[in-house]
C-alpha cells in the first residue's frame, strides 16, 4: 500500500560545501538543473555549492539560491527513479517554503530561483543596515518564551519544535532576552551565529522589496497542498501565496504546527526531507514522535532510501 508522502525542504543554515556535487556527477538531470541555475543567475552557483569556499556559500545572497536549486535537483533525480510520484503535501523551513512551491508547481523553477536569489540579496542588505541577532531558547514552555520576547521587545522567529523556539531582534534586546531566560524557567538560551535578525521587524525593507517581485510573477494553484510558514495552513489562491511568502520575511516560521497539520490533518505517514542536512528529520521526530522520516541529500542517502521509497509509492 502506498504511503502518504510529505516533501520537506531545507532552510538557510543547512548549506554544506559539496552539496549537489556527487548528484550532478552521477545524474544528468541534477547537473542540468545546476547548469540552468548558473545560466539564470549569471554566475557559477554550482561552483560555489560544489567547491565553496564556505564563506561564500554561507552568504545569504548565495546559500538561498543554492539550497533551492539543490532541493529541486534531488526531486528531479527521484522522479527519474520513481516517476511523477504523488505527494500529499510540501513544506519548507523559511527559504524552503519557496522550494516547496516550486515542487508543487505554484511557479516554475526559473521564477522561483529569481525570487529566492532576490530574497537573499534583500535580506543581506537588511542585515548590513541593521544590528540584529538571534538566539535559540531551549527547554522552556512556549508561553514562557513568548513572555520573554514581549518583555525584551524582540520577535518570535521560529517555533521549531516543542522546547525549541528562536527569538530575533536588535542585538541589545536579544541579549536582554537571554538574560531573562532562566528566571522564566527556560533551561538554555543560546546565541546563534547568523548575519542578522531574520524573521523580525528588522527585515521590513526586504519584505517590501520582495512584495514587489511577488506581485509581478505568474502564480498557479499548487498541484499539492503547500503549508505556509506564517499560518501553518494550506495556501490555495495566488493572493494567499503572495501574502504568506512576503509576510514570512518578518513573520514567525511556525514549523511545529505546520508538521502537526501535515501529520494530523493530512494524514502523512512519511516525511521526506530533501536537503543537505538532517535538521528537519530531527525536528519532525520531536514534533510527532513515531512519524517515519527519510532524509536525502547526496548519492549515498539516495541509494539507502530507494528501496523504502519504491515501496512507499507503490513502484
Amino acid at each position: 500500500m502506498a504511503n502518504s508522502i510529505a516533501l520537506l525542504f531545507s532552510g538557510q543554515g543547512a548549506q554544506q560545501v559539496g552539496m549537489g556535487k556527487d548528484l550532478s556527477q552521477r545524474f544528468a538531470v541534477a547537473a542540468n538543473r545546476f547548469a540552468e541555475a548558473d545560466s539564470i543567475l549569471g554566475y557559477s552557483l554550482s561552483q560555489t555549492a560544489f567547491e565553496g569556499p564556505l564563506e561564500e556559500l554561507t552568504k545569504t545572497s548565495r546559500c538561498q539560491a543554492a539550497l533551492f536549486t539543490h532541493g529541486i535537483a534531488i526531486l528531479d533525480v527521484l522522479r527519474e527513479y520513481l516517476g511523477d510520484f504523488r505527494f500529499v503535501a510540501a513544506a519548507g523551513l523559511s527559504l524552503g517554503e519557496f522550494t516547496a512551491h516550486a515542487a508543487a508547481q505554484t511557479f516554475d523553477f526559473p521564477t522561483g530561483l529569481r525570487l529566492v536569489a532576490n530574497r537573499g540579496q534583500y535580506m543581506e542588505e537588511a542585515c548590513n543596515t541593521t544590528s540584529g541577532a538571534m538566539a535559540a531558547f531551549i527547554g522552556g514552555q512556549e508561553t514562557d518564551v513568548l513572555e520573554v520576547a514581549r518583555l525584551a521587545d524582540v520577535d518570535v522567529a521560529n517555533l521549531n519544535s516543542p522546547g525549541q523556539i528562536v527569538l530575533s531582534g536588535e542585538v541589545a534586546k536579544v541579549r536582554r532576552a537571554i538574560d531573562l531566560a532562566k528566571e522564566h524557567g527556560i533551561k538554555r538560551a543560546v546565541p546563534l551565529t547568523v548575519a542578522g535578525a531574520f524573521h523580525s521587524r528588522l527585515m521590513t525593507s526586504a519584505q517590501t522589496k520582495l512584495e514587489h517581485d511577488l506581485a509581478a510573477i505568474t502564480i498557479s494553484k499548487p498541484a499539492a497542498t503547500v503549508i505556509a510558514n506564517v499560518t501553518a495552513a494550506p495556501v490555495t489562491t495566488a493572493n494567499e501565496v503572495r501574502e504568506t511568502l512576503a509576510q514570512q520575511v518578518t513573520g514567525t516560521v511556525r514549523w511545529t504546527p505546520s508538521i502537526e497539520y501535515i501529520v494530523d490533518q493530512l494524514g502523512s505517514d512519511l516525511c521526506l526531507e530533501l536537503g543537505p542536512s538532517q535538521v528537519l528529520m530531527g525536528l519532525v521526530g520531536r514534533i510527532r514522535k513515531g512519524t517515519r522520516t527519510i532524509s536525502i541529500g547526496d548519492v549515498p542517502s539516495l541509494e539507502a532510501a530507494l528501496p523504502q521509497l519504491r515501496q512507499a509509492v507503490g513502484a
